[in-house]
């Protein structure tokens, strides 16, 4: 079976919830980062010891928030030996607009990922792009290279569109099929 570590940042509790669904679709350990931009203990060592790495991040002024990106710059040491080489990844992200920069945010969690020299993985999901999709259909927002959800400024994480968490828990499943078909 293969270790699959979620890691991400909430700032509210949105991409929070978003990460659960990911994980619960994934068989997914959750490493949350604090409010400080530090992991918890043995944090690192889950990574590490990860067949693949889902990152998630709100999107914040059109990337990462603050505390990701500390991560990520902390990442380096994993990076300068290449610890993470041919690792799987993947990424979602939420914001409070139906576009909102995340695709800015996704593609830094690729080149992030690339610079690892990792393997990215997509949604592999439709979109629901018809005249008749509705919001709580799955992949409503559209987006192939990562999950992505979108949550109004004044809603509360339990009003997340049950679509996005769906989406997010078929997106998990989808990196753990394409992770053990890596044979990691």
């Amino acid at each position: 079976m293969s270790k699959i570590a979620v890691v991400f940042h909430s700032g509210y509790g949105h991409t929070l919830r978003l990460a659960q669904s990911v994980a619960v679709g994934a068989g997914a350990e959750l490493v949350p980062i604090d409010a400080e931009g530090n992991l918890p203990e043995g944090g690192w060592d889950t990574l590490n010891a990860a067949d693949a790495i889902i990152f998630g991040s709100p999107t914040y002024m059109g990337t990462v928030s603050w505390q990701f990106k500390k991560f990520a710059d902390a990442s380096s040491k994993a990076w300068f030996t290449q610890a993470w080489k041919d690792k799987v990844f993947a990424g979602f992200t939420n914001s409070a607009t139906m576009n909102g920069d995340k695709l800015s945010t996704l593609h830094y969690l690729f080149t992030l990922a690339m610079q690892h020299s990792g393997v990215w993985v997509g949604t592999g999901l439709m979109p629901s792009n018809s005249k008749a999709a509705q919001r709580d259909d799955v992949n409503y927002v559209g987006s192939f290279c990562g999950a992505m959800a979108q949550t109004p400024s004044d809603a509360s994480p339990d009003e997340i569109p049950a679509g996005d968490l769906e989406t997010a828990r078929l997106f998990g499943q989808r990196v753990a099929a394409v992770t053990a078909r890596f044979g990691r």
